[in-house]
Order: C-alpha cells, then sequence, then structure tokens
C-alpha cells in the first residue's frame, strides 16, 4: 500500500479524534499545553494500539479470506465511514464534567475514538501492509491532529467539528471504493 493511501487512511480515521479534541479545545483546560499534549498523546496511542490489535486478528485468518478480501476492506472502510456520517450529523453536543485530559474521562474519548481504528488495523492485514509504517503514521496524524483541534478548538468548534467527521468518513469510504477499483482492474 501507498504512503499516501496510508496517510490519507490515518486522515480520515482521525477526524473523530480531531473532532473531538475540538470539542475539548473549547474548555479552559485547552489552554494548558500539559493538557493539550495529555490527551493528543492519549489519542494517537490509542489509534495506533486498536490498529496493531486489528492487524493481529486480520493476520490471523488473511489466507481464509484472500479470495474476497479486497471485497472485505471495502466493508470495513465503508462500515466505519457510514458510522463516522452518522455519528456527523448527529445534532447531540458530549458535554464533559471536569477537566476532559484526566482520569477515566480521557480514557473513554481514547478508546470511543479509536475503536474504528480496530477495523482499519484488521483492512491494513487482509492488504498485506506493513503495519509499522501504518501505525507510525496513524499513530503520528492523530497527535497532530489532536494537538491542532485543542489549538483551534475555541475558534472552530462549533463551526466545524460535526463536519469534520463526515469529511473524514468520506475518505475512508473513497479508499475503500479505490481499494477494490485497483484490485479488480
Amino acid at each position: 500500500m501507498y504512503i499516501s493511501s496510508l496517510f490519507l487512511i490515518a486522515l480520515g480515521q482521525a477526524m473523530d479524534v480531531f473532532a473531538v479534541s475540538l470539542g475539548v479545545g473549547t474548555s479552559c483546560y485547552s489552554t494548558n499545553w500539559h493538557c493539550r499534549i495529555r490527551l493528543a498523546l492519549h489519542l494517537g496511542l490509542f489509534q495506533a494500539a486498536m490498529t496493531v490489535l486489528g492487524w493481529v486478528a486480520g493476520t490471523q485468518i488473511v489466507t481464509l479470506i484472500s479470495d474476497f478480501d479486497h471485497w472485505l476492506a471495502f466493508g470495513l472502510l465503508a462500515f466505519v465511514g457510514i458510522r463516522m456520517i452518522i455519528s456527523g450529523f448527529n445534532p447531540k453536543q458530549e458535554s464533559h464534567r471536569g477537566d476532559p485530559t484526566r482520569g477515566t474521562t480521557l480514557i473513554l474519548l481514547s478508546l470511543a475514538t479509536s475503536l474504528d481504528a480496530m477495523a482499519v488495523g484488521f483492512s491494513l492485514a487482509v492488504l498485506d501492509s506493513n503495519i509499522l509504517i501504518s501505525v507510525l503514521i496513524i499513530g503520528m496524524v492523530s497527535l497532530a491532529l489532536s494537538l491542532i483541534g485543542t489549538r483551534f478548538g475555541g475558534a472552530l468548534g462549533s463551526l466545524l467539528g460535526k463536519r469534520m467527521e463526515i469529511i473524514g468518513s468520506l475518505i475512508l469510504i473513497c479508499i475503500g471504493v479505490h481499494i477494490v477499483v485497483t484490485h479488480l482492474t
């Protein structure tokens, strides 16, 4: 898989991280660099770790599904993308009590934004992608978008938060379509 495709997958996958970071960025805790870095590190690490878990599961069964793996990769990416689109159109805003960059709230935010990474990791295994490079790109893109999101959260959160999740989902679906088209042609 090309680095550009991995970068686009990472970008699409990190849109929910960006959206959460925009939301956290509207809180008074986002002005503290320690809080911003703590949030970004957790979100990036969880994205990377869940991708590895999905990849490990995918490598165990890849030989059984090699005849239809491109369709499976498309289905998983489309599933993730559709879920993100539905979430992006949800008008309810999450609210957090206390510092969202600490404790249980931080872990729950990290876990919630990284669950879809397991499906992406599974897709990467099916495509026989280099997991080390993939995980580094996914983790670093998530970390960077979290830092950017918290920095500009106050100004952009109410304007673009949910739209960014929809854009990310469309990127994932387009990558899935690209995988099928490339395999069939």
